[in-house]
């Protein structure tokens, strides 16, 4: 199993923390966001040291190529550097054997 480095991790959490703030922003955006993954907003700051937590905001943005090119103009950064982010952070298969 490859392991991935520390700074790659760390980046990625950093991003996510990123996504997750640009998400909170909007009422529009934060909403949806809540009701899928059944949070209120008091306790989105403690799910935020959460690296599974993080995954599940870049599944949410991933999951939807409309809010994942906002987000990804909203905070200036490519799609791809979110996409990367995500793999990253999301456990896989593979891993899990």
């Amino acid at each position: 199993m490859k392991r991935k480095s520390v700074q790659e991790d760390d980046s990625a959490e950093a991003l996510a923390v990123a996504v997750l703030g640009w998400l909170a922003a909007d009422e529009d955006r934060l909403f949806p966001f809540l009701n899928l993954s059944g949070l209120a907003p008091d306790n989105l700051r403690e799910s935020a040291r959460d690296p599974g937590f993080l995954a599940g905001v870049l599944d949410h943005v991933m999951s939807d190529e409309g809010l994942l090119l906002a987000c990804a103009r909203g905070l200036e950064r490519k799609p791809e550097a979110i996409a990367a982010a995500w793999h990253r952070l999301s456990p896989r298969a593979s891993d899990e054997v």
